[in-house]
């Protein structure tokens, strides 16, 4: 079971406590424990199934928490959660996965309209039952409707590719620990190779000799998470995992690898454009190959296949049948940025605002890393919680200088998250903002304002001198929040003409989106990638941003941070205006 899975149902208790008005203190302990499962760079079930790791080590988990995350490993159910479920609708989870509703929410429609299920909301909206109670104006309620009819018409919810990951990794090392000299190589296909934002399910492509084909797909079919083998044959099964993500492996000879590989991983629009060229060069392409009549001409590889259609090996990020065939024909495809040219990271927390280690943490995690330099971006006093007032701001800036003289080589950017305020006004003073190496504008607060309202709060912060970046541009979380209205054409153009960077940021946010990207690269736009990191685990998540870099075809020369720290300070609008 993985870390992002043992956190859903652990936050499913909080949810559920909160609906039948629990403890609140209790409630907040499930949500500080889920938290810790996610973040946790190790998996958990790993550590309790060893036996030698005392889980109530960890922040936020206690001894009462620790036995049901036990248990839950070792049965697969979470007791507490089998608890509530038993005395509550079971209707009601289901309720929460729709767009727009909380506990609160699901517990108001639970006690005053009997809302039971998403049926029964259904109903309840069709009556105009919700738009008598206060708060839900027209715009909730359309997106109520909308995740109801989501419900209706999507089988399963699609995954965002940070949790993704996880499965994928843990499938791929089980398969490889226990197929020894069966398995002659193994990668996942799909939307997932594709690095997609979200992902609907998970292709997996193996070769091995056709006599240990059976070997492999029964033990896939063993993989501990597996609720449902839905289908098993020869050489290819469809697995169910407990957390409902669909899984496929097929099983193919090493002659068709490449061909498998890039057939499975599309997109569709993509390989349909690659049929037509090898039908017009009498050719016929599939899973197995490209074939000249019954002969098979290349398939080992995918740069094989490619250059039989005579093409240059395309990205997976880029194969989404936007024209990349046609440079690829052209042998004018872009070189991509990658992660090993990423030489900073942007913007990350520390314990002094939302973040959970210190700035000492943080720094080794990044020297780690191999990063030459690295913003610290704690929040500005609007932040609820977890801001610093600019006096705290100057004594953190003042305890970087004296850490950067103990530091070779590597170099901590004096630098703050400052929010845009709903007034249009940013909020810190311009003394301040200049004297800092780095600053980044977000909007965090009044994203129900309206398109005007919320383009002019950026266009506001872009024309400020002191305002290196704007982060998270579009201020949407995949996939629970879709990005705010914007004029996005007239920001990009703005912040082209300002030298103000754009931010790809590597959380969950995925913001900008690879499109808008693209978009603002036809501006002229220049980039910054970072994580947004608020522990030193998701220092990690570059990986992520480089990934939206890619689907969006930057190259290092696009993204700032590719460059040298002299370089860097030197491409900083800011540097002209001292």
């Amino acid at each position: 079971m993985q870390n992002a899975e043992i956190a859903r149902l652990l936050s499913d208790v909080a949810d559920l406590l909160e609906i039948s008005a629990g403890n609140p203190f209790k409630v907040r302990a499930y949500r500080n424990a889920a938290r810790t499962v996610a973040d946790h760079p190790d998996p958990i079930a790993e550590l309790v199934s060893g036996g030698e790791f005392d889980i109530t080590e960890l922040p936020g988990i206690g001894g009462g928490i620790a036995k049901e995350i036990t248990a839950l490993v070792e049965t697969g159910t979470l007791p507490q959660r089998q608890q509530l479920v038993a005395t509550l609708p079971p209707g009601l989870l289901d309720l929460l996965r729709i767009s727009g509703l909380g506990p609160k929410r699901v517990k108001l429609f639970h006690e005053q309209l009997k809302v039971n299920s998403v049926a029964d909301l259904k109903d309840a909206l069709e009556k105009g039952l919700i738009a008598k109670l206060p708060g839900f104006g027209p715009k909730l309620l359309e997106k109520i409707r909308e995740g109801v009819a989501d419900t209706a018409t999507t089988a399963q919810k699609r995954m965002v590719l940070h949790e993704a990951e996880q499965y994928a990794r843990a499938i791929v090392e089980y398969l490889k620990a226990g197929g020894g000299a069966a398995i002659d190589e193994i990668d996942v296909a799909g939307s997932f190779r594709r690095r997609k934002e979200t992902i609907g399910d998970l292709d997996i492509v193996v070769t091995c000799a056709p006599a240990k084909a059976a070997t492999v797909i029964q033990r896939f079919g063993k993989f501990s998470e597996v609720t449902q083998v839905a289908a098993q044959g020869d050489t290819r099964a469809t697995v169910r995992l407990s957390s409902g993500l669909q899984v496929d492996l097929r099983v193919v000879e090493p002659p068709c690898f490449g061909a498998a590989m890039q057939y499975f991983t599309g997109s569709q629009a993509h390989n349909i454009e690659l049929r037509k060229i090898a039908q017009a060069k009498k050719l016929k392409l599939n899973e197995y190959g490209v074939f000249r009549g019954s002969t098979c001409i290349s398939g080992r590889t995918e740069q094989d296949v490619y250059a039989a259609l005579g093409l240059d090996w395309i990205p997976p990020e880029m194969r989404e049948n936007r024209g990349e065939i046609a440079l690829a024909k052209a042998h004018e495809l872009p070189q991509l940025v990658t992660l090993q040219e990423i030489r900073g990271d942007l913007q990350m927390h520390t314990d002094a605002s939302d973040g959970k280690a210190t700035l000492a943490e943080m720094i080794e995690a990044a020297r780690k890393l191999g990063y030459a330099y690295i913003a610290i971006t704690d929040h500005s006093p609007r932040t609820s919680m977890a801001g610093q007032t600019p006096e705290e701001i100057r004594a953190q800036w003042k305890a970087i200088d004296t850490l950067n003289k103990g530091l070779r080589g590597f170099r901590v950017l004096k630098s703050v998250e400052m929010d845009i305020l709903e007034s249009g006004k940013l909020d810190l003073p311009d003394d301040l903002l200049a004297e800092a190496d780095y600053v980044v504008a977000t909007i965090h607060y009044g994203l129900k304002q309206t398109e005007r309202q919320l383009t002019d709060r950026l266009l506001g912060a872009i024309e400020n001198r002191w305002v290196d970046a704007i982060g998270h541009p579009t201020g949407r979380i995949v996939p629970e929040r879709p990005s705010y209205p914007l004029d996005f054409d007239v920001v990009a153009k703005a912040a082209a003409n300002a030298k103000c960077l754009l931010e790809i940021n590597g959380s969950e946010r995925m913001d900008l989106p690879d499109t808008l990207a693209a978009a603002a690269k036809a501006h002229g736009v220049r980039f910054v990638l970072s994580t947004d990191a608020h522990n030193t685990r998701e220092l990690g998540f570059m990986k992520f941003a480089v990934a939206v870099a890619r689907r969006a075809w930057l190259t290092a020369a696009d993204i700032l941070n590719t460059r040298p720290l002299p370089e860097f300070l030197k491409g900083l609008r800011r540097s002209r205006n001292r």
